[in-house]
């Protein structure tokens, strides 16, 4: 991995395709935990990568790469939803269930199944959740990264969280189908 590295801070072009190649998939399941879909999870990993490959002499060997690279696509992903939040007006949450058929029992629930019922929060509570729950940060961090005040941060992880609840609830009262 070390060569990998050096031939991206030589702007080798074989790296970075190889570099992209190996932590393409890694990438894009952090940023599909922020984005409505997987278009704009994909558009997010790549915007992520630029910003890798300009700042790779900022990456410093005694770091993990990985976790380096985890705070790029965190930080692309709080990019876009800045860009969202200019342009969204907030909408409620759409409670539908989908394009795809869930089993009733939640315990049933696939990862993307899961990960496609965090896409339906606004681009707010999906940011702050994604960003409290999973990657572990503090509502202070978050408040400084979304530049909102630690009351508004927990306040969307509470109102988040009920919305998961009631679409997990929703789901719970449809009948189970087995697929076509």
């Amino acid at each position: 991995m070390h060569l990998l590295i050096q031939g991206c801070k030589q702007n080798d072009r074989d790296s970075q395709r190889l570099l992209y190649q190996h932590y393409y998939s890694y990438a894009l399941s952090i940023c599909i935990r922020y984005s409505r879909n997987v278009d704009e999870a994909r558009e997010v990993v790549n915007d992520g990568f630029m910003k890798v490959f300009s700042k790779i002499d900022q990456y410093k060997q005694e770091m993990s790469f990985k976790g380096w690279l985890r705070k790029i696509m965190i930080n692309s992903s709080i990019d876009q939803y800045r860009k969202e939040l200019k342009h969204q007006h907030h909408a409620p949450v759409d409670l539908t269930v989908g394009e795809f058929t869930l089993p009733r029992a939640i315990s049933n629930l696939s990862h993307e199944e899961l990960i496609g019922l965090i896409q339906k929060l606004s681009p707010a509570y999906r940011s702050v959740f994604n960003l409290y729950v999973i990657d572990g940060y503090t509502h202070q961090e978050i408040a400084l990264m979304l530049g909102i005040s630690e009351g508004t941060s927990k306040s969307n992880l509470l109102k988040a969280r009920e919305n998961l609840r009631t679409m997990l609830e929703m789901l719970n009262k449809i009948p189970y189908e087995k697929a076509n």
